[in-house]
């Protein structure tokens, strides 16, 4: 791994040829494909900000994974397209009524200016070529309309703290981890207006485990699952009006700092 001098994202000093890379078509089983009801509201929250941008209606989402972003603009009347590289995630959200394009996005071939919203959720640190993705993305997206993403940030306290050890850090599975001044660099050569970047978020698992002297994010023998603590974390904080309080003011001092482990990008062509 190795940091770029002037904006500090992380990248791999080499892509991984095909044997090395990540196998997505074993990414998803019936275990992950299922997530929590509470995000379902999250997401629920997050596509009604969207509706600013309504114009002709359309949504993609890029690496729509189970799908629940999808079902979420789907409840609010967006008419949707989604684009993964997954097979097993790609029938798994046809199973659910939506007709989805299994590769890449550059594969689908979508007509210019055609979308209102593009989102990506958790997608350019998996790609080898970020700048491709987001060329593509800036073609099919109308003038006018909105890219919203996340993706870790090379930056976060998790990051300061644990350095290499953080989970995140994962190549093959994560090429590159981005810097909110990386990002924010890459978005403006594409072609987009940053209009918001907040950095938000921490897992203390990781943080905790690796003060008491033990692997960084996982008990003793076994290996640390952000995922599922994650969700934990989350519903926890989401279980009273209080504690929602809470995480919002830990999520506003996170990107005060510029600590929090994720961006969360709002941007315009």
């Amino acid at each position: 791994m190795l940091a770029c001098r002037r904006c500090k994202t992380l990248f791999t000093s080499h892509l991984p040829d095909a044997e090395g890379s990540e196998d997505y078509d074993s990414y998803y089983n019936e275990a992950n494909l299922t997530v929590p009801e509470f995000i379902n509201q999250r997401l629920d929250e997050i596509v009604s900000g969207f509706s600013a941008y309504r114009n002709n209606g359309r949504l993609l989402d890029v690496g729509f994974g189970a799908g629940t972003l999808l079902e979420a603009a789907r409840r609010a009347k967006w008419e949707t397209y989604g684009v993964e590289v997954a097979e097993s995630a790609v029938e798994h959200v046809r199973s659910l009524g939506f007709e989805v394009f299994c590769g890449t996005l550059q594969g689908a071939g979508y007509p210019a200016n055609h979308f209102d919203v593009v989102t990506a959720s958790e997608v350019l640190e998996h790609v080898p070529d970020p700048q491709r993705v987001l060329q593509e993305i800036v073609r099919v997206l109308r003038p006018g309309g909105l890219l919203w993403m996340t993706t870790p940030h090379a930056r976060g306290v998790s990051s300061y703290l644990l350095g290499l050890k953080w989970s995140i850090v994962s190549p093959p599975e994560h090429l590159q981890l981005f810097s909110a001044l990386g990002v924010k660099k890459m978005l403006d050569e594409n072609g987009f207006r940053c209009m918001r970047l907040a950095t938000e978020g921490v897992n203390p698992y990781e943080l905790i485990q690796s003060l008491r002297g033990g692997p960084a994010g996982a008990e003793v023998g076994k290996p640390h699952d952000r995922v599922a603590t994650g969700y934990y974390l989350n519903e926890v904080l989401l279980a009273s009006r209080w504690r929602r309080l809470f995480k919002s003011a830990m999520n506003n001092m996170l990107n005060l700092s510029r600590l929090g482990d994720s961006l969360k990008i709002w941007a315009e062509k």
